[in-house]
């Protein structure tokens, strides 16, 4: 490896400790004040978004088990945020939904990724934000991807 490459190596460690192992947390603030994590929102919103969402759905659409939605429902199951509710017609199936309180927790938290993305947009500008999430793309395909394939 060149001193070059070793260079850019240690850069990106400094880049990596001092931001970017933070990124997660970062997005994932407003979700705190309402004991759930990002992916739990991120369900949350999928079930304000469908008619009728089951946690085979949720799990398709995520590439994981029912067993791991099954985990990260729970804790919005017992913050009485979604409930579950039988289908009719196939008494085996069972929908969620969010309840009355899960309504206003998603709209809160909603509001409140919307401002912290507008003011990341404007601090950076369209243009730069656009190149980020290009890059952003580019780093998912091309490492992340490839690297879970293996």
């Amino acid at each position: 490896m060149s001193q070059a490459h070793d260079a850019l190596l240690e850069a990106y460690i400094d880049v990596y400790m001092s931001g970017f192992k933070y990124i997660s947390d970062l997005v994932s603030e407003p979700t705190k004040e309402f004991n759930l994590s990002f992916e739990q929102y991120l369900i949350m919103r999928d079930i304000a978004a469908g008619q009728q969402v089951a946690m085979s759905d949720i799990a398709t659409k995520r590439g994981v088990t029912k067993a791991a939605i099954s985990r990260q429902i729970r804790v919005m199951l017992e913050n009485h945020y979604i409930e579950q509710e039988r289908d009719a017609a196939d008494r085996r199936r069972l929908y969620l939904r969010l309840t009355p309180e899960g309504q206003k927790v998603a709209l809160s938290i909603n509001q409140a990724i919307h401002q912290r993305f507008h003011g990341w947009v404007a601090l950076f500008g369209e243009e730069e934000a656009q190149e980020l999430l290009r890059l952003m793309r580019k780093v998912s395909t091309k490492i992340i991807r490839k690297d879970n394939k293996e």
